[in-house]
């Protein structure tokens, strides 16, 4: 059985953003690992559209390796994407999502196979309502933003976390692991 894992960067006030985080050498190298750890990314579509910057890494590659290699990673990463609006992916490695989001996330959660990552807010939230998420991995980044996209917003019963793990970054990052303790 796969484990579901929500994946994201967020800033000290509790904000999701990719352009407010650090993203120094450690930090695109744990990302890079931790992708080619995967079975798929779920995405949503402003999300995904944000990811589609690493095929230009692809074509043009940096004098950063550890972002080339988090360019290769990702691409190599099987994408799963629910959006209402996009039609068609011109991306190799995404397709999108024929069902709903907990029908599609519990078909994936039954099947062998290495972790499935959620990274976009949207979909770890609608996913931590439903209790579909086995894992978080918040990598809280020294900022405060001020203003922004609340990742936990619009949950409205407690949920009690058991942390499991913390890794922490030259940059000050901090990765949290926790479990729901729901799940033992």
């Amino acid at each position: 059985m796969r484990k579901i894992i929500a994946a994201i960067n967020m800033t000290l006030d509790g904000f999701c953003d990719h352009t407010s985080g650090i993203a120094d050498k450690e930090i695109h190298q744990h990302y890079a690992d931790l992708l080619r750890t995967a079975d798929a990314a779920l995405y949503g579509r402003i999300t995904y559209q944000l990811m589609e910057y690493w095929r230009t890494v692809l074509e043009k590659p940096t004098d950063d390796p550890e972002m080339n290699d988090f360019a290769i990673a990702i691409d190599g990463t099987p994408k799963i994407v629910f959006s209402r609006t996009l039609k068609n992916l011109d991306w190799k490695s995404a397709k999108l999502a024929t069902r709903d989001l907990n029908s599609e996330v519990l078909e994936l959660k039954q099947q062998v196979g290495k972790n499935v990552f959620v990274c976009s807010p949207s979909l770890i939230l609608a996913l931590t309502k439903a209790k579909l998420i086995d894992e978080f991995q918040l990598c809280v980044h020294p900022i405060i933003a001020g203003s922004g996209l609340v990742l936990f917003e619009d949950i409205k019963e407690k949920i009690n976390l058991h942390l499991t793990d913390t890794k922490r970054f030259g940059c000050g990052a901090v990765i949290l692991y926790y479990k729901p303790k729901h799940l033992g």
